[in-house]
């Protein structure tokens, strides 16, 4: 079975705005939460520990400086933001996580 993923717009507007190469690797961890959904792990994927139902994907298995930050909501996973691994900018970390809560729970609201 394949898993729907959406990309709020202004985080796809972040994702555009990364490196070729780190772009590359965050859409391979998207096509991975496509293929195998919330049965995607660690190193894959893992729990915002600050957050409140947030998770962040981990491209090249957390290797990787960026992160995108996704819930799921019904039968989608929604990616709210795209920001920089939390041992690299953990200040830029915070705000990706504030973002993403605050936009997914916008969607959740309408």
């Amino acid at each position: 079975m394949a898993w729907t993923v959406l990309v709020h717009p202004d985080a796809e507007e972040e994702l555009n705005e990364l490196p070729s190469g780190e772009r590359v690797a965050v859409d391979a961890a998207i096509d991975k939460l496509c293929a195998i959904g919330a049965s995607l792990l660690f190193p894959h994927s893992s729990n915002v520990q600050t957050a409140n139902n947030l998770r962040e994907l981990r491209p090249r298995q957390g290797r990787c400086r960026w992160r995108a930050f996704y819930r799921q909501i019904g039968d989608f996973f929604i990616i709210g933001s795209v920001g920089p691994e939390a041992g690299v900018d953990p200040r830029g970390f915070r705000k990706s996580v504030i973002v993403a809560e605050k936009r997914l729970d916008e969607l959740e609201e309408d």
